[in-house]
């Protein structure tokens, strides 16, 4: 992308070289045996940074810091200048017909909440006062984007909120822009709450326990939550906190640079089973493969699923 940037590529060559990332890592999870397919989320740019290019009303914020060692703070952050606006959409639906189009296959969505959103605009203190009434705002985005997703056939979901599990203390209001955004959306719904993965590096206390048991009062049927890089810790969440609820679990730690061997993710595995029931665990990367080399990524990829036909030969099948 930095070379688009520059004004060396044209506009076809960015669509064809985004087309074929996309295929890649398509590719990459068929051949690893992965069960529901995504497309890697290619088209953005570090998870979040491509979506406030498509709002109006927003202007970019000089960074404060460019020298190394790259971390949170040097990621793009923008003042509010007019009323919130995106009449393009977020372009998640484009992403998703393109995936759907290549796979017949069982697929999942993700899309950025508008908490999450919010963290990136400086609220104006006259049309937003606050973070709160810029995450309303984009929840009227979010929204519009997961009515169009439903629409053409998105049936799994996947919302991404780190920001509620790195600054907990915006719970209360969190909980009622997230229900309000997803309310009567008919697809199955699923919510990923990180501490964050920027360079593989966290920006909030990880741990889990203080949202629960108020993160229950979300309207989603799957909780996406990482384990493997905080040592399995908190791996008994479902059973502090009991609750009908899917677990997909993060088996794979994505900020290391070591490939786990089958045996050690089938051990977490092994460990989870003591207190998810198993027709409501699902077994997942801790975060994205995106801050992950390709080299390291694809074996990551293949001993999860190796080490998850494990768990299914154990349980009969």
């Amino acid at each position: 992308m930095a070379a688009a940037e520059r004004g060396e590529m044209g506009s076809q060559d960015i669509e064809e070289a985004l087309n074929d990332a996309v295929e890649i890592a398509l590719q990459d999870q068929i051949a690893a045996g992965v069960d529901i397919l995504t497309d890697g989320e290619m088209r953005r740019i570090d998870f979040i940074v491509s979506f406030p290019r498509r709002l109006r009303g927003i202007r970019e914020l000089p960074v404060a810091r460019r020298l190394p060692p790259d971390g949170h703070d040097q990621r793009a952050k923008y003042s509010i200048e007019s009323e919130l606006a995106c009449p393009e959409g977020l372009g998640i639906v484009e992403e998703f017909r393109f995936l759907r189009g290549r796979t017949p296959a069982p697929v999942k969505v993700a899309v950025p909440g508008p908490h999450t959103l919010a963290g990136r605009l400086a609220p104006d203190g006259k049309i937003y006062k606050s973070r709160e009434d810029v995450g309303w705002a984009l929840a009227t985005i979010v929204r519009r984007e997961l009515d169009e997703l439903a629409k053409v056939g998105a049936d799994f979901i996947q919302l991404d909120e780190p920001s509620i599990a790195c600054y907990k203390e915006n719970l209360p209001s969190f909980l009622k822009i997230f229900n309000e955004t997803v309310k009567g959306i008919p697809s199955k719904l699923a919510i990923h709450l990180c501490f964050g993965n920027f360079r593989a590096r966290p920006i909030g206390l990880r741990t889990y326990a203080p949202l629960f048991p108020d993160l229950l009062q979300l309207n989603v049927q799957q909780f996406v939550l990482e384990f493997a890089n905080r040592e399995m810790a908190e791996a008994d969440l479902w059973q502090r906190f009991p609750n009908d609820r899917e677990l997909a679990a993060g088996v794979v730690d994505v900020k290391n640079h070591i490939v786990e061997p089958v045996e050690t993710i089938a051990d977490r595995i092994r460990l989870l089973r003591k207190f998810v029931r198993p027709d409501k665990l699902s077994l997942v990367p801790d975060c994205g493969f995106s801050q992950t080399p390709r080299f390291l990524a694809f074996p990551k990829l293949c001993n999860l699923v190796k080490a998850a036909a494990i768990a299914r030969h154990e349980l009969g099948g």
